[in-house]
């Protein structure tokens, strides 16, 4: 019934213009504006909703993956940029000093946006 309707994915932030500013400026991603709050136009053609919530708890689980070639060159660009990576000590997810996890699977790296929803850089299939 649903197979061929394109959906999106959506999350929410405290702060809209925080919001712009990382995804679009920090991150590079192509923000627009609307009646909802913002719209982030992943490659692919894809479109992810970021809308206001003044009581926003922030997701404790990866809400948005940005899958690369090179995860420990991308983490060095955006930690130039700013971005802090999460470093995982003594757990199943323990990451090295740049904060990629390197325990089997692909190479990942956590990071949290300005309203503390949890992202990733992720090697790439």
């Amino acid at each position: 019934m649903l197979g061929n309707i394109k959906a999106f994915s959506g999350f929410s932030v405290h702060d809209l213009d925080a919001a712009k500013r990382f995804y679009g400026e920090t991150l590079g991603v192509e923000v627009s504006e609307n009646d909802a709050g913002l719209t982030l136009h992943i490659a692919g053609d894809r479109l992810i909703l970021v809308y206001p919530k003044d009581n926003h708890e922030p997701a404790t689980f990866t809400i948005l993956n940005f899958p690369v070639d090179d995860v420990e060159g991308t983490v060095a660009g955006l930690t130039e940029r700013g971005v802090e990576f999460e470093r995982y000590e003594g757990t199943e997810l323990e990451t090295d000093e740049q904060g990629v996890f390197r325990g089997g699977g692909p190479l990942i790296a956590w990071f949290k946006d300005p309203a503390g929803n949890v992202l990733s850089v992720i090697k790439a299939d």
